[in-house]
């Protein structure tokens, strides 16, 4: 009889492309993974991988089997929504990420109405960049995650993902208060083509979308800056080193000599949540999203109203 988790190594490999990547989303060694693999070959009495240059690839039998592997682990996540279904209850375990601020602004009165609705549910959380949530949820690290678009930049979701809108986030730009527009009530970012920029690091979704809004608009960003989290950005903001997009979510207290104005053409970013398609039926998940919602609806409206 075939194995759950040899399977599994299969389909990690045949998805992330080399043993190396499949040990990653398995977080397990790479010799693990060969290990697996041997065994799963004896199993089934055929060649799986064949070496390619430096790394491996499937054989046809191997991509035969990957796909099946596909299928049979996709039923054993429907098996399981659907004796949770049949079950009715909110029990159990489940994993949720979210990017720094979504974690920040929506976790705690999320995570607060699952513990009073639902008390034997376990909650396990982590902060995880936009990209990497979806990863997560697609390798089936996490159950849940919370992610964004921009209003002109799509966040990539592979298909076999499920989504929910939660709420939208419209940001403003901050600046120090000494700045020749501080004062004013609404800004285009055509206005800071001579400014030094404080960004997200390279190569998060953010920061290709800011060098893609910037670039849009006619200008070449000076970024002089880069700090993921946000209270260090508006820190280097008060201190004079330059102008950042500031979304509302999550934000807190804003330091003293930063100013944030509105911008003219407003943009947005839409924050939502992903999971397997075939958790769909999870009392778990659906409980998680309705609680996210919840959450989102409280933020929305003041947001929209500074």
């Amino acid at each position: 009889m075939l194995n759950l988790e040899r399977l599994r190594t299969l389909d990690a490999l045949a998805r992330l492309g080399s043993v190396s990547g499949a040990a990653e989303g398995l977080h397990v060694t790479t010799s693990a993974v060969s290990q697996q693999m041997a065994k799963l070959e004896r199993e089934v009495g055929q060649q799986l991988l064949a070496k390619n240059g430096r790394g491996v690839r499937l054989t046809d039998a191997g991509q035969l089997l990957a796909d099946h592997a596909a299928r049979i682990l996709s039923q054993v996540e429907l098996a399981q929504s659907d004796i949770e279904a049949q079950r009715g209850e909110v029990v159990g375990e489940i994993r949720l990420g979210a990017f720094p601020t979504a974690a920040r602004g929506l976790f705690p009165s999320t995570l607060l109405a699952l513990r009073a609705d639902h008390p034997e549910l376990r909650v396990r959380t982590s902060e995880l960049e936009p990209e990497a949530g979806v990863r997560a949820v697609f390798r089936g690290d996490i159950d849940l995650a919370v992610v964004l678009d921009w209003s002109n930049k799509r966040l990539p979701v592979p298909g076999g993902l499920a989504t929910a809108q939660l709420l939208d986030d419209v940001p403003d730009v901050a600046m120090p208060a000494g700045h020749p527009l501080a004062d004013r009530a609404e800004v285009d970012l055509e206005d800071f083509a001579d400014d030094d920029w404080v960004s997200w690091p390279e190569g998060e979704f953010c920061y290709e979308w800011l060098m893609f809004t910037l670039r849009s608009k006619g200008i070449e960003p000076r970024i002089a800056h880069l700090a993921g989290e946000h209270h260090t950005q508006l820190a280097l903001i008060a201190a004079g080193m330059g102008v950042c997009v500031a979304p509302r979510l999550g934000r807190g207290p804003v330091p003293e000599g930063v100013r944030l104005v509105p911008v003219r053409q407003r943009m947005r970013r839409h924050i939502h949540a992903v999971w397997r398609a075939d958790a769909d039926r999870r009392p778990s998940i659906r409980a998680a999203v309705a609680a996210l919602r919840e959450a989102g609806r409280e933020l929305d409206e003041p947001m929209e109203d500074r």
